[in-house]
This record gives C-alpha cells, structure tokens and sequence, in this order.
C-alpha cells in the first residue's frame, strides 16, 4: 500500500480525476500536480493547451492528448471544492472533533461556518455541537 498526502482538498481531488484517465498512473499524477498547480492544471484542460502539460516531465504529446481529452469537463468541480488551507488551527481541530464524534464532513463544515473566527477550541465545539443538536 502506498500513502499520498495533499496540502488541500482540491489537490487530492484533482490527483483522483487525473488517476482515473487511462495510461496515468499514481506517480505520473503526482508528476502533473508537482508541475502543475490545480488551478493552471484546470485552466489548461479548459484552453486545450496541450503544450503546457508537455512542459511537465513524464508527459508527452499522446498522454498530454490524453488527459485533455478525459478531464474535459471534469475540472470544474474540483475547482469548486472548498480550501480549507485558509482556516485557523482552531477551526481545523474542531473540525476534526465534530468528525470523530460522528459528524458527516458536510454538517461538521456547516456548524464551523457558523462560528465565529477567533473562538476557541473547547467553546467551538460547545457551539458547534449546541447548533447541530437543533
């Protein structure tokens, strides 16, 4: 088993659609992602610049071809997914704690927005969990 960390949601979202075109693999994903950020990475697909995945090593004409041709149309909800690299360590470990105690990742998500952006942690998760509770 390998393991693959991403900084954000859109990365590791992004790394799923690339790997999922055939003749891409895991370490080539990685490759496009290290060249490329999500968002350059969705512009090109967008544009049909295949040149600009060339410039990323491993990628040649067919498979940056390739890749054009299966992500069309599928890079626009990974854009969309939200970044949660912009959120304090405070909101994050409450987050985390909503999840732990059996939260979906949605209503966990929906209870932290409703919290304001400087509380701390034990009274985040007391608000957190009064709000989901109604």
């Amino acid at each position: 088993h390998l393991l693959f960390g991403f900084a954000t949601a859109a990365e590791r979202a992004t790394f799923r659609e690339v790997v999922k075109v055939s003749g891409v693999g895991p370490r080539t994903a990685l490759s496009i992602l290290s060249g490329l950020s999500v968002t350059e990475l969705a512009q090109a697909v967008s544009r049909q610049e295949g040149a600009r995945l060339q410039k990323v090593p491993g990628i040649g004409k067919k498979t940056a071809e390739r890749l054009l041709l299966e992500l069309k149309g599928k890079m626009a909800p990974v854009l969309a997914t939200p970044d949660w690299s912009a959120v304090s360590d405070a909101q994050t470990d409450i987050l985390q704690a909503l999840i732990a105690l059996g939260y979906s990742d949605k209503e966990a998500q929906l209870a932290l927005k409703a919290l304001p952006t400087d509380v701390s942690v034990s009274e985040g998760i007391k608000q957190a969990l009064k709000a989901l509770a109604r």
